[in-house]
């Protein structure tokens, strides 16, 4: 019993470690896929994040600096 045993697992060794193998491939791959997903996720948010700072930036700059600029712009319909 033992040795037809052994014979089976000898003979199918190569053909289980193979499977073994394209079943881990295909894992990485799918765990691949997941994580540059994320990465371009966070990505397109970081983009986001950085053209709202810099609008927030452009507007602080161009933002009247005394009450007397803050008038002169009242006046003049710029603001």
């Amino acid at each position: 019993m033992w040795t037809i045993i052994t014979s089976w697992f000898t003979s199918n060794m190569m053909r289980l470690i193979g499977w073994g193998a394209i079943a881990a491939s295909v894992t990485a791959i799918l765990l691949g896929a997941r994580q540059s997903g994320r990465t371009a996720e966070r990505y397109d948010q970081l983009k986001k994040i950085v053209e709202i700072k810099d609008a927030q930036l452009r507007t602080t700059l161009n933002a009247p600096r005394t009450r007397d600029d803050l008038i002169k712009r009242l006046q003049d319909g710029k603001f």
